[in-house]
């Protein structure tokens, strides 16, 4: 025997079976019970420490130990399967990467996976990742899987990538060993079943004694039509079962509570609060139709955990009619294990390890990123996706990340991963080919920079990160060409903008618009959603006739069913001849435009202001939704973050469609901060009044990265944008927020994709800040936006980043550009290869002097000092 490329199974006879093991070969058992695989077990080991080999044992199930004693000769790993696919597959590839060449492995019994995991196919893909690497290290790994407890299909799957397939029975106390795939060797008994007499195998070649055999050897003809089952849909079959006997009243309430605890946590997730809110909301039959959505297999995500929870805690609120209000949801999900799977049979799982590791975080991320967009899906996972087109017709869909930690207490990954828009439009082909495409965004989008850079800040990167969706048919309504609803928005239970002293922080907020929601949850340059403080709804931040034209919604996102995409459209291009108690709602006439395009002698239709004033005093709609943010923080006993469309249908209030909710981030009043009045005007920075979010604060400056506006203004585009990458560079060299705290400040608006309008950086490139400073510079078209409620602010207010707004040219603020002159500017040092900047970005050091950030919610007052020596 070439002892370099081939060893032994402990048993000579065995090894006369299958011809020897070589270097490389997986071997999996297939067995009744674990006791009959030890035996085997033990004869491989000890020969491999005989043969002075390295013996690695992987234990992670609930059975006694593969091992007997062996003096310490075997490396023995315990591994935790409970923390989810990503992590313990990471954890073993780790491990073998470690561990290196000609390793002799042992693991526990892959069937004991399924109490963790729930589901075949994720054993499957665990299989597929790490048989292949251990082959290419040249080990020698034995698995084994108990009998009849896995599908076909995970059964075909393990057939397939493995090297060598061993069933083994233990029949009236005597082995039968039966080879049913030895790999690149053959012989004409090997594929016999063998008897075990002492220490010989021996071939049944008799047809009458192999007859025999079969007829008594257990279960091997039985429970073949279970077998076909997913072990996953075994365990819904069984909640079938029970929802009926429990319909009949013969179920009691603790019977049914376990298997609603079972099924939570088979797709909604791990978080203990969320599971406890799902626990108490969410029924049997509530979770029985969401399996009857569901696409794959695996948890449904934040994004849809929140979304039912809302929905149902609402529901059973028996103080108020809500369902005279809610808009009803037939939702799709596509479960998370679909999101493994794509990338497993696609043959991306050792560039995704790669990723993981701190080398390849951000590098490898993009190549995974953009293989991500050109993989293929199963069969079975396409012949679904086409069944959910096919319910949904031709009405448009989104396809929204709904990944296993968005959406939850403290991470809410807000804008960090895509939501796409299918208009859904043309042949069946069509309507599928972008779906799929959609699907792949999705998926890719969890390997970009922010999503990473966010993870890793909130140390999240070695979690596991599936990436479920929720498709959910769009709210609205076909108004010629265009499909869109009556209004959308974003509502925040806490008010962390409160710009009048006189405000409830507890009343909520709500970010308004007309059409989609996406204006309301970003950034949109030169539009202004209408922002509702519910305690006050009429009040504005901004006064004046003027100011009410400025700051309103100009353009519309719709829906064009013509093109098949989403457009913007001016408001103004509308046709609301139709939609005149839709308008006499939400708009009122501009009469000064209206009146200039006549005398113009232009013709068109009228032109309209959004106020929202009269849909604020007319109708309930402000206090249904301070009481449903009410309601649901209640249950949550946490602020929340909600999503939602509104349609208007005659005779009717308004038809609420709650897309989202999750856990807001908020920083509370806290005690009260005494700012000093008697501070000297040439110690001070800047004061304002109003415009600022974060608090109360005290908070010690050592840092200042400042962006002049006016040069910052008359730069070129790619000077621009160059500008931006620096400012993520010095982001970089803070390395301790709490050591280092930094304010960073500049022109108009921070994040902008549009360098007119501020500095465009990406929220990685700021997130090491601990104060961030809009400045407007009005002359040059520099002017913050106060975007309250937006995924922007989201992030601020997760990643504790204190704001504030200055408008110098208003009488109550106050910017010290003498103070900022008199700094000595140590750019050159942290970016010397950039000094033709060095007049532009200005960088001031504070470490050995007492820079001061002050700001009081009830006054309304923020200001910037420097304390007196």
């Amino acid at each position: 025997m070439d002892s370099i490329t081939k060893a032994s199974t402990g048993m000579k006879s065995l090894d006369e079976v299958v011809d020897y093991l070589r270097l490389g070969d997986n071997v999996v058992w297939q067995v009744d019970a674990i006791n009959d695989y030890k035996y085997f077990v033990n004869l491989f080991v000890k020969n491999a420490i005989t043969a002075n080999r390295r013996v690695v044992y992987m234990r992670f199930a609930q059975h006694d130990s593969l091992i007997e004693e062996a003096a310490g000769e075997v490396t023995i790993y315990q591994l935790d399967a409970c923390r989810g696919f990503e992590s313990f597959s990471t954890q073993v590839y780790d491990i073998v990467s470690r561990e290196g060449k000609e390793v002799f492995y042992v693991f526990d019994c892959l069937s004991d996976l399924l109490t963790a995991w729930a589901n075949d196919l994720m054993i499957g893909n665990f299989f597929m990742i790490t048989c292949p690497y251990l082959y290419e290290l040249d080990t020698i790994a034995y698995f084994t899987l108990l009998r009849n407890k896995h599908s076909f299909q995970t059964v075909a799957r393990i057939r397939e990538t493995t090297q060598l397939l061993m069933d083994l029975y233990n029949c009236e106390g005597r082995y039968y060993v039966h080879p049913l795939k030895v790999w690149d060797r053959y012989s004409p008994t090997m594929f016999l079943p063998h008897a075990l007499e002492g220490d010989l195998l021996s071939p049944i070649t008799s047809s009458v004694d192999a007859a025999r055999l079969f007829t008594i050897m257990p279960n091997i003809c039985m429970e073949n039509e279970r077998r076909n089952l997913d072990y996953w849909d075994k365990l819904f079959l069984n909640a079938i079962e029970v929802y009926k006997v429990m319909l009949e009243g013969k179920e009691t309430a603790a019977e049914e509570g376990k298997v609603i605890e079972q099924l939570c946590k088979l797709i909604i997730g791990r978080d203990h609060r969320i599971l406890s809110l799902a626990k108490k909301y969410l029924s049997l039959k509530d979770l029985l139709d969401i399996k009857a959505r569901l696409i794959g297999s695996g948890y449904i995500g934040g994004k849809a955990v929140g979304m039912l929870i809302a929905r149902s805690i609402l529901l059973k609120d028996n103080d108020f009619h809500w369902n005279d209000y809610l808009e009803p949801h037939d939702s799709y999900y596509i479960g998370s294990d679909v999101f493994y799977s794509y990338i497993v049979q696609n043959g991306w799982w050792k560039l995704r390890m790669q990723q993981r590791s701190s080398e390849g975080y951000f590098q490898v991320a993009s190549d995974l990123k953009e293989k991500m967009h050109k993989g293929s899906f199963p069969a079975a996972v396409k012949e679904q996706f086409q069944q959910m087109l096919e319910y949904f017709g031709q009405s448009p869909i989104i396809v929204r990340s709904s990944s296993l930690l968005e959406d939850a207490f403290g991470n809410a990954f807000a804008g960090k991963y895509e939501s796409i828009f299918c208009v859904n439009q043309g042949t069946p082909a069509e309507r599928y080919q972008q779906f799929e495409d959609a699907v792949r965004k999705v998926y890719a989008s969890t390997m970009n920079e922010d999503a990473l850079a966010y993870r890793l800040q909130r140390r999240l990167d070695k979690r596991d990160e599936q990436m479920a969706i929720l498709v959910q048919r769009v709210s609205g309504a076909h108004h010629n060409q265009y499909f869109f609803p009556d209004l959308a928005g974003v509502g925040v239970s806490y008010n962390t903008y409160v710009w009048k002293e006189d405000l409830d922080p507890h009343a909520g907020m709500l970010r308004l618009v007309h059409g989609l929601g996406t204006r309301a949850v970003d950034r949109v340059e030169g539009d202004y959603p209408r922002i509702v403080a519910l305690d006050k709804p009429l009040l504005r931040p901004h006064a004046g006739l003027d100011d009410l034209r400025k700051y309103s919604q100009h353009e519309v996102d719709v829906l064009n069913t013509a093109s098949n995409q989403l457009e913007v459209v001016s408001l103004n291009e509308m046709d609301y001849e139709n939609r005149r108690d839709l308008m006499a709602l939400i708009g009122v006439r501009d009469y000064e435009a209206n009146k200039r395009m006549k005398e113009l002698g232009i013709k068109g239709p009228d032109l309209w202001t959004l106020t929202f004033d009269n849909l604020m005093t007319t109708t309930a709609f402000p206090q249904i939704m301070r009481r449903m943010l009410k309601t649901i923080k209640s249950a949550y006993q946490y602020p929340v973050d909600i999503e939602f469309a509104i349609n208007f249908s005659k005779d009717q209030g308004p038809n609420i469609n709650l897309l989202q909710c999750r856990p807001l981030q908020t920083k509370g009043l806290k005690s009260r901060v005494l700012i000093p009045y008697d501070i000297q005007e040439e110690r001070i920075l800047f004061k304002s009044k109003g415009h600022f979010m974060g608090g109360n604060i005290s908070q010690s400056l050592k840092r200042i990265v400042y962006v002049d506006p006016e040069k910052y203004s008359i730069l070129n585009l790619s000077e621009k944008y160059e500008i931006a990458r620096i400012v993520g560079r010095l982001n970089k060299q803070i390395h301790d927020r709490k050591n280092l705290p930094t304010m960073l400040a500049g022109p108009g608006r921070w994040g902008t994709s549009n360098p007119s309008l501020g500095v465009p950086v990406a929220f990685s490139e700021i997130n090491h800040m601990a104060v961030m400073v809009e400045i407007s510079f009005s002359s040059a078209g520099l002017i913050p936006e106060l975007s309250f409620g937006t995924h922007f602010f989201q992030d601020l207010v997760e990643t504790d980043i204190f704001y504030t707004a200055l408008f110098p040219e208003k009488n109550n603020v106050f910017f010290n550009h003498g103070f900022i002159n008199r700094q000595q500017n140590i750019f050159n040092q942290l970016c010397p290869d950039k000094l033709q900047f060095e007049g532009i970005i200005k960088v001031y050091d504070f470490t050995d002097r007492d820079l001061v950030l002050m700001s009081d919610v009830l006054s309304q007052e923020v200001v910037c000092f420097l304390e007196e020596k």
